[in-house]
């Protein structure tokens, strides 16, 4: 088991910018690559950003060269460096931790961007 929370969320003015940290503890040793996706009221979830052990990194279109994902794995931490904040990024963000046989998933953190 894989136990997953965010933190970092809040509001923002459109061109600001935000941090999500998620802190993963149990079964960490089984996890393979983790990241963050999106839920807009009214959407369907999507997929934001993902890093893998190995440090690679994929980003969905929306958010290329705005947002950042890392990890520290001294901490079992994943962050998302989000930039130039946009109203249409307003969401739920939530933290999704993969292993060979499953995801996990975090509570979620609202991300409101308005000015």
């Amino acid at each position: 088991q894989v136990q997953l929370v965010e933190s970092g969320g809040g509001l923002v003015q459109p061109g600001g910018s935000l941090r999500l940290s998620c802190v993963a503890s149990g079964s960490i040793e089984s996890i393979t690559a983790m990241g963050w996706y999106r839920q807009a009221p009214g959407k369907q979830r999507e997929l934001v950003a993902v890093i893998t052990n190995g440090g690679r990194t994929n980003y969905a279109d929306f958010v290329k060269g705005r947002f950042a994902i890392s990890r520290d794995v001294t901490k079992n931490t994943v962050y998302l460096q989000m930039n130039s904040l946009r109203p249409e990024d307003t969401a739920v963000y939530s933290c999704t931790a993969h292993t060979l046989s499953r995801a996990y998933w975090g509570q979620g953190t609202q991300v409101t961007v308005s000015s």
